[in-house]
């Protein structure tokens, strides 16, 4: 095995142990498919922090929730029609919370010629700052407000500024990877 495999093997753990799936939680007596129709629970989105005006608008809001139904829909739940009772009742989160990962960069290390010689690498391992944003899915039992089913998913939150159709993408894509685990059965 090649030297520089020895120290590109740590680097890959190490990402590969940042990866974390968080794996859908719900109430396992609660039986998914008889629940056909769903509603809004008050308030619709919630954001944290709420004092955020870059994260915390109606116009994110309404990107979220478009987002949500047409997911809901995707996998069969319609809007329940006015006057009825829904099923199911839906809260979604955003949050963006500050992360800090420490980075390795390695440089130098060679093996002479000829007389095999080592010069040993030097690797310099500082801090970097990072935005985390989570959107989470909850399903509620109307009646009570009991929670039935929660889904969360996050990403790195770009720190260049987005367009309106990349904020879209954003909301539709962290969806669609939260409701892959709905129903759960």
């Amino acid at each position: 095995m090649r030297l520089h495999h020895v120290f590109l093997l740590p680097c890959v753990l190490a990402l590969a142990a940042c990866q974390t799936t968080i794996k859908p939680d719900y109430d396992t007596s609660y039986d998914f498919s008889t629940s056909q129709t769903w509603q809004w629970a008050e308030p619709k989105v919630t954001f944290t922090p709420a004092d955020d005006p870059r994260l915390s608008s109606d116009l994110t809001a309404e990107r979220v929730k478009q987002a949500v139904a047409d997911g809901l829909d995707a996998r069969g739940l319609s809007p329940v029609l006015e006057g009825q009772t829904a099923d199911l009742s839906v809260k979604t989160y955003v949050v963006v919370e500050n992360r800090e990962e420490n980075v390795s960069t390695s440089f130098g290390g060679y093996w002479g010629w000829g007389g095999g010689f080592w010069g040993g690498p030097s690797i310099q391992t500082y801090p970097s700052d990072y935005k985390e944003i989570t959107l989470q899915i909850d399903l509620l039992d109307p009646a009570s407000g009991r929670l039935l089913w929660r889904g969360s998913e996050s990403e790195r939150l770009s720190s260049s500024p987005q367009t309106p159709a990349k904020r879209d993408e954003q909301a539709r894509r962290m969806t669609g990877r939260v409701l892959e685990a709905f129903p759960p059965y």
